[in-house]
């Protein structure tokens, strides 16, 4: 079965917050949207990364300093 579609899109502003991997952003009708995953090493790096640290174990580099001062939170 084929199915034709005509549109027409008028479009003042767009505004997007954020993409992320795997976002997927359209406008209008797609017959067929195909995945696309590229993975580059843009920063030349040689050695693999280092292992994760689980939070608040001993073994975090930044210890107990507050690296970015958080708001308090305001009842809603």
């Amino acid at each position: 079965m084929k199915l034709y579609v005509q549109q027409s899109i008028h479009i003042r502003m767009i505004s997007i917050g954020g993409m992320s991997n795997s976002s997927v952003f359209q406008i209008g009708t797609s017959g067929q949207i195909s995945s696309s995953s590229h993975l580059y090493n843009t920063g030349g790096f040689v050695e693999p990364a280092p292992e994760p640290v689980k939070p608040g174990s001993q073994q975090s580099q930044l210890g107990d300093e507050i690296v970015v001062p958080l708001a308090s939170p305001t009842p809603g």
